[in-house]
């Protein structure tokens, strides 16, 4: 059983999309190569931590506290559930016609991620004292 002609002609594109791109990157990686200032000298001062003109203070490998990683996975959570809201408010008129199941489901989602939500306050996930 073949592809219909069709169906090549669609991954054909995308072939020649990459190809195309692999091509630009190229080019552009050579002409940098090419047209590229080089350092003169490679000294220690090169190699220092630079920020925005300020002198540094310590070490550049500072450590984070876990909080703050945990309140950046806990929004990564929360905001991915409310992108699965976007979806059900496109198409809560044409399902709730057929019933009140779609009330229940997201009834239920919203019960789920507010107990999330109180389970999270009530650890003291969010607070940063």
């Amino acid at each position: 059983m073949s592809l219909p002609i069709e169906g090549s002609l669609n991954y054909l594109a995308i072939l020649i999309l990459m190809i195309i791109s692999l091509v630009i990157a190229s080019v552009v990686i050579l002409i940098n190569k090419l047209m590229g200032k080089k350092p003169n000298e490679v000294t220690k001062v090169k190699y220092d931590t630079y920020e925005c003109g300020v002198e540094y203070e310590g070490n550049a490998h500072q450590q984070f506290s876990v909080r703050y990683y945990l309140v950046g996975i806990i929004f990564l959570i929360f905001d991915v559930e409310v992108v699965f809201m976007y979806p059900w408010s496109i198409v809560y008129q044409t399902y709730l016609k057929s019933g009140p199941l779609i009330l229940l489901e997201m009834g239920l989602f919203f019960v789920l991620l507010l107990g999330g939500y109180l389970y999270l306050r009530l650890r003291g996930a969010l607070s940063w004292d």
